[in-house]
């Protein structure tokens, strides 16, 4: 690779739907697409529980305890 430009391509993550109900495929997403936030869980059950949404704690606690057996 002679040109320095080829470098700075870059490709968007495979993406399900079409139209307005188009979003990015999360089995396609890897670390290098800015995927990896091993802590998105957890904030997600602190903001939902100041938020007053308690409600979701069980699923969220679920969340969490899945992400944390793939680890």
């Amino acid at each position: 690779m002679t040109d320095p430009l080829d470098k700075a391509t870059s490709t968007a993550p495979a993406t399900l739907g079409e139209g307005c109900l188009s979003r990015y495929d999360p089995a396609a997403l890897t670390p290098e697409d800015g995927a990896d936030f091993d802590g998105a869980a957890q904030l997600w059950l602190e903001l939902q529980n100041a938020a007053g949404g308690g409600s979701t704690q069980v699923l969220d606690e679920a969340v969490i305890a899945a992400q944390k057996q793939r680890r």
